[in-house]
């Protein structure tokens, strides 16, 4: 069990510092790199992080629709025949502003940062892995801080 539980995190680490090192190339600019992470009943819309910083660093935000809807917006239950989360998992370009207020989401008592977007742009319909590869999307199951992924100390434990 240990010695599985050690591969694990070594393979994860190699998946994360892989992919750190595709973000560090990212071209600079003014939007930020969103992903959408969607649980029903919720009201955060998903993650954002500035472009070359890592997922470390990525806020979960709910989304000011004022100027523009969020791509996947439509009917939501109970609403017969309503289809809502559809872009789960989908990474996109956002461009836009924080707001500067927060909102409370009562399904998972947080407050948390309000965003309002002008833009969203599919980057990758199948970026992979969020916070770790090993970890299982589940519907149902709330991953709401990046603090599950292993620091870069345990990493470098790990490939020891």
């Amino acid at each position: 069990m240990v010695l599985s539980q050690c591969n694990t995190m070594r393979s994860d680490c190699e998946a994360l510092q892989q992919r750190e090192r595709e973000i560090a190339t990212e071209a600079r600019g003014d939007y930020y790199v969103g992903r959408r992470y969607y649980v029903p009943l919720t009201r955060f819309w998903g993650y954002l992080r500035e472009p070359g910083q890592s997922w470390r660093t990525g806020r979960l935000v709910i989304m000011d629709e004022s100027v523009v809807r969020t791509p996947d917006r439509g009917y939501e239950p109970p609403v017969k025949g309503a289809v809502f989360g559809t872009d789960q998992n989908v990474e996109y370009i956002v461009k836009g502003r924080y707001t500067g207020e927060d909102a409370y989401d009562p399904n998972t008592d947080q407050v948390l940062p309000v965003f309002r977007a002008t833009s969203y742009t599919v980057r990758n319909a199948k970026p992979g892995f969020l916070f770790i590869p090993s970890e299982e999307y589940e519907e149902d199951t709330l991953t709401l801080l990046p603090r599950i992924m292993p620091t870069p100390q345990q990493c470098a434990a790990a490939a020891q």
